[in-house]
């Protein structure tokens, strides 16, 4: 085994010999060759969620990819059970499930019907702007279906005013990106409140919504009446 010449570090050698070298996921290793510094403002936004949720018991991740930053949730809260409809992301996950950081990880799409279970809260990061503005409110009602009637609901998506930035393969995707305004009035259809912040990098803020690259929301109370067109 290496030794290291300040021996304060020797567990880190220790580590590495007996669990080994921790693996990014599949998202998160495209971001760290292509463009390391956004993992940072990836993680920057689960730190966030991992706040703003701090003590919840159970917690419910939407659209998870590949749950790589979930920890930071999980390090503020008692359980958090991720869904994605994308059976390879799934399969990423259990591949690289350790002992420490284990979570619950189920193949679901949130557009087809709610996810069984009751949870305190629910987050879904980056991907709002995936779902088609005609499925939106569906998908937002299926997730409320799982919330207790005090639950809370936090989502973030890049701005409409970033869309001029953002990468051709992020463009693809991206069918449903909005401004805050319209993010704002499209959450408060679902809950009673509804807080909006501003992100810039790896900064969050409460200034103007039109220069924000991100936008976060923070949701309290779910309505107990659908939308209009889903009634």
């Amino acid at each position: 085994m290496d030794k290291t010449r300040e021996p304060q570090y020797q567990f880190l050698v220790e580590l590495r010999e007996h669990q080994g070298l921790s693996k990014f996921g599949l998202m998160s290793n495209q971001v760290w060759n292509d463009d390391p510094r956004r993992l940072g403002f990836t993680l920057a936004r689960y730190k966030f969620v991992s706040k703003m949720l701090s003590g919840r018991d159970r917690v419910l991740e939407v659209g998870c990819a590949d749950a790589f930053a979930t920890r930071i949730v999980q390090q503020e809260v008692g359980k958090v059970t991720v869904v994605d409809f994308d059976p390879v992301f799934l399969a990423d996950i259990r591949a690289r499930q350790g002992d420490r950081w284990q979570v619950e990880a189920h193949l679901h799409d949130m557009v087809s019907g709610p996810f069984s279970g009751t949870f305190e809260a629910a987050y879904a990061l980056d991907v709002l702007e995936h779902i088609r503005p005609e499925d939106e409110d569906k998908f937002l009602s299926n997730i409320n279906a799982s919330l207790t009637p005090n639950g809370v609901a936090i989502y973030g998506m890049p701005s409409l005013e970033s869309q001029a930035y953002a990468s051709v393969a992020s463009r693809a995707g991206h069918v449903n990106c909005k401004t805050g305004a319209d993010l704002k009035a499209t959450l408060l259809r679902h809950f009673e409140n509804v807080f909006l912040f501003s992100m810039n990098d790896e900064v969050v803020h409460t200034g103007f919504s039109p220069m924000a690259h991100y936008l976060l929301v923070l949701c309290v109370t779910p309505r107990t009446t659908a939308p209009e067109g889903l009634r």
